[in-house]
């Protein structure tokens, strides 16, 4: 797979430097965190987690992993101080991707909290009501 990678960049880097001999698409693509590095595809496949972390606002909140929120909520601090401010070179797109993975985690920990506090149990309950509709 290496190999394969190391030509199909080779190739982009022939076109880049022909057709883009300066100016901003060179020197992003030349950056140490640009497309050819880890440091560019990391953050771009772990919006993927705030996407799913978003699209869990239209799930009832007693269908949340409460386990799985505070994972997110610990991914993303870790993430958003160590790795992508604390080596080189410096991301802020990596941080800001997982900043946002820890707000997403918040946001839907806070709301299965809240459920698991003052609705469970009680008449406005959705789990007893989807409960006796079966």
């Amino acid at each position: 797979m290496s190999g394969a990678y190391r030509r199909f960049i080779g190739v982009l880097d022939g076109f880049v430097n022909a057709k883009f001999p300066s100016g901003k698409i060179n020197e992003m693509w030349h950056h140490p965190a640009g497309p050819k590095t880890i440091f560019f595809w990391a953050p771009t496949w772990k919006w993927s987690l705030v996407i799913a972390g978003l699209a869990d606002l239209a799930r009832p909140s007693h269908q949340l992993s409460l386990n799985g929120s505070l994972a997110l909520v610990a991914n993303g601090t870790i993430y958003t101080r160590w790795y992508y401010w604390a080596i080189t070179p410096r991301n802020a797109v990596g941080a800001s991707c997982s900043f946002f993975t820890a707000l997403t985690g918040v946001m839907q920990a806070g709301r299965r909290l809240h459920y698991d506090y003052y609705v469970k149990g009680t008449p406005e309950d959705p789990a007893l009501v989807e409960a006796k509709l079966d």
